[in-house]
């Protein structure tokens, strides 16, 4: 793709980067380039090395062998300030924000700690501080004014955050700017101007490096795709030499069935019924849902759907209306009521609010299934619990088989997969999804469809 292309537009190589997390090789033999003034689409499912590549990028992590040429110069690691230096920007996707801090403190971050001119800083310059905010967040489509720019970023809904995350990496003179799924909670207004930064930054002769799933979104970009598998570059060239089917192919390594939706007749049972239902941020809902039935809620990103879904879970209940379940009327004040009703809820942010990052694929199994394991003086059975976290696990077609790994190890795919096994495991009557796909590869994708349709 850009092996003959020339040395004087050429900004940033990898050659034969080895990579072993202990005993794993993360990692083998990558070699690619990338060009200033191109995009390109890292793609792969999760935990094929799309994030390792690109934190050896950053600085965050260093290779175990290979070489790094960056700017012309040779390293065999960076570190993050040599990274930030070079003109190096990247939007992880778990943000990486403050959360404690500003929107204006928050995107002037990076000019303020390596200054305006690729030098660490020494003084805080609040003065240039808000004019760097205020340029960046309008180029990303956020509001300049005061009360938004002094909002805490902790307080922003997800979107917000994101877009935040995005105009941080723009405020500063970069030369290469890398978004690890940027788009996942963005509306189509949001991801259109997003392209529109893209093409500028391209204009401004900035390489930019997206790590997607979404392939529509590849496309309306262009330029170069790169194809990564269980720790190996499989594929590289221009986006055009390939079909989405090939891409899906390569990422995966088999054919993924492009038949999702299955069109089959609901249960006879009415099981949901929700009449003149309010909250903050929606109100007089009514629908109702069948035994079997799969039923989609859209909307923008503050219609009021997610608060739909917390008020069906209780974790903030509605203010008036009626719920029913099977034909009887339930209260759902608390998650502790829905989940003694049968009913599940796998939140948007996983990262946030739906795993315990820190714990163990076994322990977020069976948390929700404890008490059913516990013995008359709270003894846990940990024998049938390993049984059953094992087979969710398969069941979801987790990609390792050590329930002893921490969830925060794993990759965005696994970890949604390990969150709905989860609550599979309490054999829910209803599982409310918000977003279930969000930031997941192919593969992980058609394993969550085919357990929703299962």
């Amino acid at each position: 793709m850009t092996k003959n292309a020339p040395a004087s537009e050429r900004f940033l190589e990898l050659r034969n980067i080895q990579k072993w997390f202990g005993g794993v090789h993360a990692l083998r033999g990558i070699d690619l380039a990338l060009n200033l003034g191109e995009a390109y689409h890292l793609l792969g499912e999760n935990g094929c090395g799309k994030s390792t590549v690109i934190k050896i990028m950053s600085g965050a992590i260093a290779p175990s062998e290979g070489e790094i040429i960056l700017d012309g110069r040779s390293y065999t690691a960076l570190d993050p300030i040599q990274s930030l230096g070079a003109g190096i920007e990247t939007v992880y996707q778990d943000l990486s924000l403050i959360p404690n801090l500003t929107v204006a403190e928050n995107v002037a971050l990076s000019e303020q700690l390596v200054g305006a001119h690729g030098r660490l800083a020494r003084l805080f310059d609040r003065s240039r501080l808000r004019q760097t905010a205020e340029r960046a967040l309008s180029t990303v489509g956020l509001p300049t004014d005061r009360a938004f720019l002094n909002t805490v970023v902790s307080d922003l809904p997800l979107a917000a955050r994101q877009l935040v995350a995005i105009a941080r990496a723009i405020a500063t003179r970069a030369k290469l700017v890398i978004m690890d799924e940027p788009t996942t909670s963005l509306t189509r207004r949001e991801v259109d101007n997003l392209i529109r930064v893209v093409e500028r930054l391209r204009s401004e002769n900035v390489a930019v490096l997206f790590v997607t799933h979404k392939l529509d979104e590849c496309y309306r970009i262009g330029g170069h795709a790169i194809v990564f598998r269980d720790g190996q570059c499989v594929a590289q060239g221009p986006l055009e030499d390939y079909s989405k089917k090939q891409l899906s192919e390569l990422m995966t390594g088999r054919s993924i069935d492009a038949e999702r939706y299955r069109h089959g007749k609901p249960g006879d049972g009415e099981l949901l019924r929700v009449e003149h239902l309010s909250a903050p941020g929606f109100s007089d809902l009514g629908f109702s849902l069948r035994q079997g039935e799969i039923l989609g809620i859209t909307g923008l990103a503050d219609s009021g759907r997610n608060e739909l879904a917390m008020a069906l879970t209780g974790v903030a209940p509605a203010t008036s209306g009626t719920i029913a379940l099977q034909g009887r009327p339930v209260t759902v004040r608390r998650p502790a009521d829905a989940i003694a009703m049968g009913i599940g809820y796998v939140p948007e942010d996983r990262l946030a609010e739906g795993l315990f990052l820190d714990k163990s694929i076994f322990e977020n199994e069976i948390a929700l299934i404890l008490t059913r394991l516990s013995n008359a003086v709270g003894v846990v059975d940990k024998q049938q619990g390993r049984a059953i976290a094992a087979r969710l696990s398969e069941e979801m077609r987790l990609n390792t088989k050590d329930l002893d790994l921490p969830v925060g190890s794993l990759s965005g795919g696994n970890q949604q997969r390990v969150l709905i096994g989860r609550w599979l495991s309490i054999g829910p009557k209803l599982l409310v999804l918000h977003g279930p796909t969000v930031g997941v590869d192919v593969g992980s994708k058609d394993t969550i469809y085919r357990a929703i349709q299962a």
